[in-house]
């Protein structure tokens, strides 16, 4: 099978970026992306978020073809910039991937609403598989929102993970019907801003 690694630190000399890997059937890394958009906010009743204190921002848009489609990668709050998809799908990409750890309250008012809009956007499929549960110190307790979630390209939601609770989930993408999404609402076809607007 295909596998995304996640999102991991990768130390680059003396930088670190926050990278998800992806794995071909052989196990060779065929590509690796480098989180760009840095989570440094201030949600009320909480710490402070900082990852700019610990993380270098990526700049590189990054896909790969996998079996008959191609696949672009994101992770957590590349979420919030429409633009970064939008360049994903502009680069080909037919299936947008997203490992995330979203947190908890921003999670229960934005992680469906943003991951369908992507996939309606886009006309792609988008895979998330995110973190759940408690962490951190108990001074600083932090709580992921989970839910994991596969949406396909006219926004509905394949499958779904609970917001709690590890396990495996599936879903049929059906490259025929995506393609068929794009040829039937040609959204894409129609943008005059741009090759990524």
């Amino acid at each position: 099978m295909w596998v995304l690694g996640g999102s991991i630190q990768e130390r680059d000399d003396d930088r670190i970026y926050n990278t998800s890997p992806l794995f071909d059937r052989t196990g060779e890394m065929v590509a690796r992306y480098r989180k760009i958009h840095l989570f440094d906010v201030d949600l009320e009743g909480q710490p402070p978020f900082r990852e700019s204190a610990t993380f270098t921002a990526g700049r590189e848009l990054v896909t790969h073809p996998m079996e008959d489609l191609r696949v672009g990668v994101a992770i957590c709050y590349d979420l919030r910039f429409p633009e970064l998809f939008r360049g994903l799908m502009a680069l080909g990409a037919e299936l947008l991937v997203l490992p995330a750890q979203f947190q908890h309250q921003t999670g229960t008012a934005h992680w469906e609403v943003l991951l369908r809009a992507r996939a309606i956007e886009n006309q792609c499929f988008v895979a998330a598989a995110a973190q759940w549960g408690e962490f951190g110190s108990s001074e600083e307790p932090r709580r992921s929102y989970g839910r994991s979630m596969i949406v396909g390209p006219w926004g509905d939601v394949l499958v779904e993970a609970p917001e709690e609770g590890s396990g495996v989930w599936f879903a049929d993408l059906d490259v025929s019907e995506l393609r068929g999404v794009r040829r039937a609402l040609p959204a894409l076809e129609h943008r005059q801003l741009g090759i990524t607007c």
